[in-house]
C-alpha cells in the first residue's frame, strides 16, 4: 500500500501543478493526511484530523481540495443510509464494496472476485455493458449482535431486521390491543420502516402493521432462534 500511496502523491503533484491549481503545498498536505487514514471521513472529520496534525486550514479550503481530489480521481465520495457525504481513497485498478452496520454506523470494505464475475455475467446475459457498480449491504455487525444479549423494545429495532416477539409489556389495554391486531409472543417480525420518530411499519406473516412509538415500546423483541 505504501507503494500505491507514493504513486498517488507523484500523480497528484503532476496533475495539480500541470493544471496550475493554487496553494499546491497546502493541498498536498491534505492529500498526505487523507492517505494516512483508512476511514470513510466526512469533510469535518478530515478537518479535525488535519488540526490534530498541526494543519489549520479553512473549512472551505479543505472542502474545495476534496472536490478537486474527487474531480482528478484521488478520492471518491459516498452517501450511505443517512445521506452524510463521506470520502475515501480512490486507487486506480482497485474496487471494493461496503457493508454498513445500521447500529454503530461502522463501515466495512470487502471484495469478492466470484461476486464481481457473477455481476459481469448477469449484465452480459442481458446484453448490458456494465461500466461501474456499487454494492452496499446494510445490517448489524458481529460486535453489535453480541451486545444484544437481552430483548429490546421493538421501537429500537432497525429497518430490515427480522426479530421475534419475546414479551408484551404495559397494561391490559395495550396487551389486548396488540392481540386484537394479531400480534402475539413468538411471532417473527420484519421491520419495514422505522425512522425513530412517530409511526413504524412492521410485517408479520406477509401482513403489514402500523404502530405508534408508544405501542412499539411495549413490544420486546430478540433475535430469532
Amino acid at each position: 500500500m505504501q507503494q500505491v500511496h507514493r504513486q498517488e502523491k507523484e500523480q497528484f503533484k503532476k496533475l495539480f501543478q500541470q493544471e496550475h491549481i493554487d496553494r499546491f503545498e497546502d493541498r498536498f498536505h491534505i492529500l498526505e493526511i487523507f492517505l494516512q487514514t483508512e476511514e470513510h471521513l466526512t469533510a469535518d472529520e478530515l478537518i479535525e484530523v488535519l488540526e490534530k496534525s498541526g494543519y489549520r486550514l479553512s473549512a472551505d479550503f479543505v472542502r474545495d481540495t476534496l472536490r478537486l481530489m474527487c474531480r482528478f480521481g484521488f478520492a471518491s465520495k459516498n452517501r450511505f443510509d443517512n445521506g452524510v457525504v463521506r470520502y475515501e481513497h480512490f486507487h486506480l485498478g482497485q474496487h471494493h464494496d461496503h457493508m454498513i452496520c445500521t447500529k454503530c454506523k461502522s463501515i466495512f470494505e470487502f471484495r469478492n472476485d466470484r461476486l464481481e464475475d457473477l455481476q459481469l455475467q448477469i449484465a452480459a446475459s442481458r446484453g448490458f455493458h456494465m461500466l461501474q457498480h456499487r454494492m452496499e449491504i446494510y445490517g448489524i455487525c458481529n460486535d453489535c449482535l453480541q451486545d444484544r444479549t437481552q430483548a429490546i423494545p421493538l421501537g429500537a429495532a432497525k429497518q430490515g431486521e427480522r426479530l421475534m416477539i419475546k414479551e408484551i409489556t404495559g397494561g391490559s389495554g395495550a396487551r389486548m390491543r396488540l392481540l386484537t391486531m394479531g400480534l402475539r409472543i413468538g411471532d417473527q417480525v420484519e421491520v419495514i420502516t422505522n425512522q425513530n420518530r412517530g409511526q413504524m411499519v412492521i410485517a408479520v406473516d406477509f401482513k403489514r402493521f402500523v404502530l405508534g412509538k408508544g405501542l412499539a415500546e411495549k413490544i420486546l423483541v430478540g433475535q430469532v432462534a
